[in-house]
């Protein structure tokens, strides 16, 4: 009978830990619905996109037909063709490059200079000014939008890149109050016998931010960069008010995004000036053509630095600011 029960008992242990695990591994039971939510919100994500590809290579036959949803009777890249001439491309590309990668390098360093300022120094009316940082977070900046454009056209910098590359030399880039925030946390958590052994051995104010500080803050650096290069990226509004200013899209800068809210009234005049035949009426694959290809260039740069930014969004902690 104790045989009995200790092998009920034995049983009944091994299966508790088949589909619970232990502190060791996970057991069956959790797995399958760790992945299946893994699975799921994987999938509410990518349907987006696959939907929009699978549409982007659908001929207007195939548009036409609601016997094709998914898959093509025949590949067609025509749409992606279509699309790069009406964007105009690589020179908007280019564009994009610019007003997103110039401040934010800028912005980097300027964040960076004053998350060390609140981290090391102190100087009067410190916290009050910390509030005031926080306050401009706070503040969605279409709310200042007017006294901006005033005082950005006082200075003269509508229409060009310094726009964007004043404020943030300054320090107030897209949403330079969270990257400040973070410089702040990471060089408040160098200890100070470092900075004191550098200054005991001739390093001034300067070289122990470059030297010291700076090469421990990596992980910031790299959210800081790859956030506001996507936050600088994805703006539209502010680009078209700040940028725009009446110029068309050859005499003055723009994006992939601002351009592709203008892909209807710009596509038959681009096609016609490519030298092709008249074009067709603009239809929903050319459309998710020119989508895809906006969204393109920010995939592959998060393919490539994948590992690096969730590496660095631990480190730096940016979800709990």
């Amino acid at each position: 009978m104790n045989a009995t029960l200790k092998m009920r008992f034995a049983n009944r242990d091994r299966l508790k830990k088949l589909l619970f695990g232990n502190r060791e591994k996970n057991g069956l039971l959790v797995s399958v619905v760790m992945y299946t939510l893994l699975i799921s919100i994987g999938f509410i994500f990518l349907y987006p996109i696959l939907h929009m590809f699978s549409i982007s290579i659908l001929t207007p036959q195939d548009l036409l037909d609601s016997s094709v949803r998914w898959i093509p009777r025949s590949l067609n890249f025509t749409n992606y063709r279509l699309a790069v001439i009406t964007l105009d491309y690589f020179n908007t590309l280019w564009k994009n490059v610019q007003i997103a990668l110039f401040p934010t390098l800028l912005q980097v360093v300027s964040t960076a200079l004053a998350g060390y300022a609140f981290a090391r120094y102190t100087f009067p009316l410190k916290r009050l000014w910390f509030a005031v940082l926080i306050f401009t977070f706070v503040i969605p900046p279409q709310i200042t939008m007017v006294p901006t454009f005033v005082l950005y056209h006082n200075l003269g910098i509508l229409g060009s890149l310094n726009a964007f590359l004043v404020p943030a030399l300054l320090g107030q880039g897209f949403n330079s109050a969270i990257f400040i925030l973070i410089f702040y946390n990471f060089h408040r958590q160098v200890p100070d016998s470092l900075i004191e052994a550098a200054e005991i051995d001739g390093a001034g104010h300067i070289s122990s931010f470059f030297r010291i500080s700076m090469p421990l803050a990596v992980p910031a650096i790299i959210v800081t960069l790859l956030f506001s290069f996507v936050w600088y990226w994805n703006e539209t509004f502010l680009v078209n008010l700040f940028l725009g200013f009446g110029n068309t899209r050859d005499e003055g800068l723009t994006t992939l995004l601002l351009e592709l809210t203008r892909f209807e009234d710009s596509y038959a005049p681009a096609i016609t000036g490519a030298g092709m035949p008249p074009p067709d009426p603009v239809n929903e694959g050319i459309r998710m053509a020119g989508t895809m290809l906006s969204i393109l260039p920010l995939g592959v740069l998060y393919l490539i630095l994948q590992r690096h930014f969730v590496e660095s969004v631990d480190k730096a902690g940016i979800t709990g600011e």
